[in-house]
């Protein structure tokens, strides 16, 4: 399924496949092991690449961009995400001395002809700020969003982990596409901060990261709040005949807002049970549920 992030946004897949964990920081896959799971997302409709500059300290859009490279089929097949604004401390970058941000218009230009070089593309489909920064500049943001736009460098732009306040801010020097924000039964501020609420008022499609909390949800020995919520789950999945992780992904769903989860395992299997996650829907009382189940009380 394909669904358009905004009225004048990219048209992506329903599911979003991150790519966080596939490098460094994660899985370490071969250059070989990417090109299969690219292909294998491309296969089940799951199109959608999310990136950011700083995954595997700077080094997993290389590893992505060296699986399609040379491959204009593939690239013409899928759309990529990358994220800049976020200054690490690590041997790949030693002019770093602190972890800090950046978001001038010089950075984020220089940050997009790196991820250019390092997905073996001309063009990324959409641009994101990574975190705000309290020294942000909306004018200067937006003038750099518009020459790289103009360049033909970057189709389109938008923000993650940004308040409504931020959002709105920035949104009125240049268009947004969607805000990036994390996610799931055990992260729920989004839900009433406001941030959602936006994006329905401003028709755009937000994007949802760790909608399975970091694999908090299969622990081991999970915490007091997990149990709870996996009880329902477990309800659910008996119910629908589907796997908890579907369940979970099903309440993300449901919200107005049309929620596009960006899973980040290394394993098909995962991100298939993603994508039939949109062929069956939890009602309305059992989304609550779960909401009852993740703040340990009733609604008021």
């Amino acid at each position: 399924m394909k669904v358009k992030v905004s009225k004048d946004g990219p048209v992506f897949s329903r599911i979003v496949a991150g790519c966080m964990n596939w490098g460094e920081w994660g899985a370490n896959l071969s250059v070989n092991q990417a090109r299969k799971l690219i292909e294998d997302c491309v296969s089940i409709d799951v199109t959608t690449f999310d990136h950011a500059d700083i995954y595997g300290h700077y080094t997993t859009e290389e590893l992505f961009g060296e699986a399609i490279k040379n491959n204009l089929a593939l690239r013409e097949k899928i759309q990529l995400i990358t994220k800049c604004g976020i200054k690490l401390t690590t041997p790949n970058r030693p002019d770093n001395k602190i972890k800090s941000y950046d978001t001038s218009a010089d950075y984020i230009i220089s940050s997009v002809e790196q991820s250019l070089q390092n997905l073996h593309t001309d063009y990324i489909d959409l641009l994101l700020i990574h975190r705000p920064s309290p020294l942000m500049n909306p004018e200067e943001i937006a003038n750099a969003f518009s020459k790289l736009k103009d360049q033909g460098k970057v189709l389109h732009f938008g923000v993650s982990n940004f308040t409504s306040s931020q959002f709105e801010m920035l949104n009125t020097f240049v268009p947004l596409v969607t805000n990036q924000i994390e996610i799931s039964p055990l992260h729920v501020d989004p839900f009433v901060n406001g941030v959602l609420d936006q994006c329905i008022a401003n028709s755009i499609m937000p994007m949802g990261y760790s909608t399975l909390a970091g694999g908090r949800f299969f622990a081991k020995e999970p915490e007091d709040r997990v149990v709870r919520i996996n009880k329902v789950v477990d309800q659910l999945a008996k119910k629908y005949s589907v796997q908890p992780d579907q369940v979970l992904t099903s309440w993300i769903l449901k919200h107005p807002s049309g929620i596009l989860p960006i899973i980040g395992s290394t394993k098909i299997n995962r991100i298939k049970n993603a994508v039939q996650a949109e062929e069956f829907q939890i009602t309305e009382e059992e989304w609550f549920m779960l909401w009852e189940a993740s703040l340990g009380e009733e609604v008021a």
